[in-house]
């Protein structure tokens, strides 16, 4: 999903326009950041935890031509999905999943059936 997707998403949920939602949507990732920046750990209760980590120095290897780079020490951020989260994608996907066994268990009857009456 993009950020476009999401602004969409808000302005048909919160009822008000693309415009203003982009705004909010905007205006959020900026204060993520901003915390971050300042703090280095955002809590979003029943979402998840944002926190800037050190990477050190290493050797990497170049995907693409197998060579070699060195990597200086870095900051990056993490983040660690909310147990609320977790269970609500969790459970989403594994109705998805089921949907798409059955899905394919009718149409492997379908084409079993189609073969028997050949």
């Amino acid at each position: 999903m993009t950020k476009k997707e999401v602004v969409r998403l808000v302005s048909e949920k919160a009822g008000i326009p693309q415009q203003e939602a982009k705004e909010v949507v905007q205006t959020t990732f900026d204060a993520i950041i901003e915390v971050l920046v300042k703090t280095g750990k955002l809590e979003l209760r029943n979402f998840g935890v944002f926190t800037v980590k050190t990477r050190e120095a290493r050797n990497a290897r170049n995907p693409r031509t197998g060579v070699e780079v060195w990597v200086d020490e870095h900051e990056t951020v993490a983040f660690k999905p909310g147990k609320m989260m977790v269970a609500q994608v969790q459970a989403e996907r594994k109705k998805r999943s089921a949907k798409t066994t059955k899905k394919a268990a009718k149409s492997t009857k379908t084409a079993k059936t189609a073969k028997k009456a050949r």
